[in-house]
């Protein structure tokens, strides 16, 4: 439990420091290891407020980086004391500090990953599977934007659009990964839903709604993936689906189409579909044409050539599939399951069986393994 308070207040307490003078990177230095010293400390007696403690101890940590080092001698200078302990204003600058990071000084892409280290919690590695890029570029990557906002005052807050990809990726590491941080995400795009009236913070919101709602029936009871074929419909959320909808098509109506509102009317076409068999298929198609129109993205051709499979079948599918670099990820998946709908039973478990090897969490790896085991087992004809 001590871990899961923590992750909730830093976000905040990184706040105040950036607010009391430190600047960005130092800041997250002094409040991990705040943080590291409440995981040692607490198990013997938590404090009562928390906050206000991590506060303390925080500041105290970045006041003595700052006299160990020369450089920083002027804003040794301006702090006069330390926080006294005492209560912090329970306010919640987790949204403020999403603008704060996405800074103009860095471009989207460093700002994206900074964000999601500093605030959403996420690792190297996390952040390095979502971009695409081996886990050196990112720590690379991740630096150069320390180093970019260090000193730099935080007084231009980034673009809209930055935030909502930051929070878009959250929402997917904590909806397919192994943190869960859906609920936050989803949380501060209702916030930020709320204080501005853009298409796109609607689209994004009505796609993690339609998303959450089925997420009760993505696994079973021992914790394997149930695809979405197979998924209990019965368990997904309808409040949530029709909120996610309703949000969505009062978004479209305002002719501003993005890629969340794509991605938004695809999940909606998919809770929909009474069953699997009522999917529209050949309207998802023709959305994912939309969406790699606007962003020419190789996971959305990967995602459209599983729909063309499926609207036209199979062999169709795999043609689409060979135009992709066979090392995108999931590629090798998304290549066994067209060629079991196309009868090669063998193929398929075979490349089942490599993309397990692949695979980027526990879960996803332990479904791949017994799509080839179940292959594997089933009379050849």
């Amino acid at each position: 439990m001590d871990e899961v308070l923590l992750r909730s207040l830093t976000p905040s307490v990184l706040t105040v420091l950036v607010r009391r003078g430190a600047d960005f990177a130092a800041a997250e230095d002094a409040v991990q290891e705040a943080l590291v010293e409440a995981l040692h400390t607490w198990p013997a007696g938590r404090p009562r407020d928390a906050k206000g403690w991590l506060v303390t101890v925080a500041w105290r940590k970045f006041l003595d980086q700052a006299r160990a080092d020369a450089a920083r001698r002027r804003r040794e200078d301006r702090a006069e004391k330390e926080p006294a302990p005492g209560p912090v204003p329970a306010v919640d600058d987790t949204l403020q500090l999403y603008f704060l990071c996405a800074h103009p000084s860095l471009t989207p892409g460093s700002a994206v990953a900074l964000t999601l280290r500093a605030v959403g919690g996420l690792t190297t590695r996390q952040i390095a599977q979502a971009y695409l890029v081996p886990e050196a570029t990112m720590a690379q990557r991740i630096s150069r934007a320390k180093r970019t906002v260090a000193g730099v005052p935080f007084d231009r807050p980034g673009d809209v659009a930055t935030v909502l990809r930051v929070l878009y990726l959250v929402f997917n590491e904590g909806y397919c990964g192994d943190v869960d941080l859906a609920a936050e995400a989803i949380r501060l795009t209702r916030q930020l839903a709320a204080r501005i009236g853009h298409p796109e913070v609607a689209g994004l919101l009505a796609l993690m709604l339609l998303h959450h709602a089925r997420r009760a029936a993505r696994t079973a009871a021992d914790g394997s993936l149930v695809p979405l074929a197979e998924q209990d419909r019965d368990r997904w959320d309808t409040a949530l689906i029709a909120e996610g909808v309703g949000i969505l098509q009062a978004a479209l109506v305002r002719d501003r189409l993005g890629e969340f509102q794509a991605q938004a009317a695809i999940a909606a076409l998919h809770a929909d579909a009474p069953t699997a068999e009522e999917t529209d298929w050949p309207q998802i198609v023709e959305w994912y044409d939309e969406l790699t129109r606007l962003t020419d993205s190789p996971v959305v051709r990967l995602n459209r050539a599983v729909a063309v499979g499926q609207a036209h079948g199979p062999r169709a599918g795999l043609a689409a599939l060979t135009a992709l670099d066979a090392s995108l990820p999931r590629h090798t998946a998304v290549a066994a399951y067209l060629h079991e709908r196309d009868g090669d039973l063998t193929t398929a478990a075979r490349l089942y069986a490599e993309a397990a090897r692949k695979a980027p969490n526990l879960a996803e790896r332990d479904h791949l393994t017994r799509q080839a085991a179940r292959l594997n087992t089933r009379p050849r004809r």
